[in-house]
């Protein structure tokens, strides 16, 4: 009788944790076993099955759990910002997975902010987003190209990727049309000064015009609250940064460019990219024809490499990416 106690429990953690089959053997042997057979060994049931739900979770978590990368200032990459724990919550985990046995594990996680975040840096320019998260952004900088906007936001569209326009005062105030239209289909309106100056030729006074009037346009014809300056033409001092820091405005500048007013083949800048990409980077392009018929494949290209395309403010965050496909 005990061997047989035994083996119905073997069979019944089976059918539990889906490693047994009702059919053949072990149909047979459910069926030999008497319903008043002791009612003490159903009990032992659960907590088997319990035990090893919590030892799958615990294992999981060991592995999936990571510590949080604080914000820091590089050499060569300036302010690069932090990015998160991440922690499993092994308690709700598993009071989930109790409640839904059949189901995949789907695991409960804690972020855990770093120590040092990018707003503690102070003013500094900013090149790229943390290495260890695996996202990228294409930031569009638009003072001319208008009739390629609109096929780019359908490429954009039919990929589902959001970007980051960085848009120069003089152009938003005569076509506030179209910037609706893009913040309308979801992506991130910036600041790249009034009137595509080089910043660090300008008095203070002047530099400080050129950032808060576009500022106050964001907010005024499109309701933006605006967070980034890109330097027209990436030109920049300590200054303009400084000034826009005064002004709540974070520098930001590229880690990859496309070169794209030059006028390039798009296969050119298509491999150039992919091939450059990585966790982190920034890619600087404009409504031109060459980056307009490289758009899909230089997305295509970026994703296949186990990126996701965000916008400058979601890669530079220090949001943790969750896995997706953690059972």
């Amino acid at each position: 009788m005990k061997t047989e106690k035994v083996a119905f429990v073997v069979a019944c953690v089976a059918i539990v944790i889906g490693i047994g089959s009702t059919q053949g053997p072990v149909k047979d042997m459910l069926a030999q076993l008497k319903p008043q057979d002791d009612l003490a060994v159903w009990m032992d049931i659960p907590k088997a099955v319990n035990n090893d739900l919590r030892l799958r979770i615990e294992t999981a978590a060991a592995k999936l759990n990571a510590p949080p990368v604080d914000a820091v200032v590089d050499r060569v990459w300036k302010a690069i910002p932090g990015y998160n724990g991440l922690e499993v919550d092994v308690e709700s985990t598993y009071r989930n997975a109790l409640l839904a046995p059949k189901e995949p594990i789907k695991f409960v996680f804690r972020q855990i902010e770093p120590k040092v975040s990018l707003n503690e840096l102070g003013a500094e320019p900013i090149y790229r987003g943390n290495p260890a998260k695996p996202m990228a952004s294409l930031m569009i900088n638009v003072a001319w190209g208008n009739q390629y906007i609109v096929p780019m936001l359908d490429v954009l569209d039919e990929e589902n990727v959001k970007v980051t326009f960085f848009l120069d005062g003089s152009w938003l105030s005569k076509n506030p049309e179209l910037a609706t239209e893009m913040l309308k289909r979801g992506h991130e309106m910036e600041n790249h000064a009034y009137t595509h100056p080089n910043m660090s030729s300008l008095s203070r006074a002047r530099a400080t015009v050129e950032i808060e009037k576009t500022q106050k346009l964001l907010k005024e014809s499109l309701g933006v609250t605006n967070k980034w300056f890109a330097p027209p033409s990436g030109d920049f001092d300590q200054e303009t940064v400084e000034i826009a820091s005064s002004l709540g405005l974070k520098t930001v500048l590229w880690t990859v460019d496309t070169v794209d007013w030059r006028n390039p083949s798009p296969e050119s800048i298509v491999a150039k990219i992919t091939s450059k990409a990585e966790p982190g980077t920034l890619v600087l392009m404009h409504p031109t024809a060459s980056s307009s018929k490289a758009l899909k494949a230089m997305i295509r290209g970026i994703k296949a490499k186990g990126l996701q395309l965000g916008t400058v403010s979601q890669t530079l965050s220090a949001e943790r990416l969750i896995p997706s496909d953690v059972e």
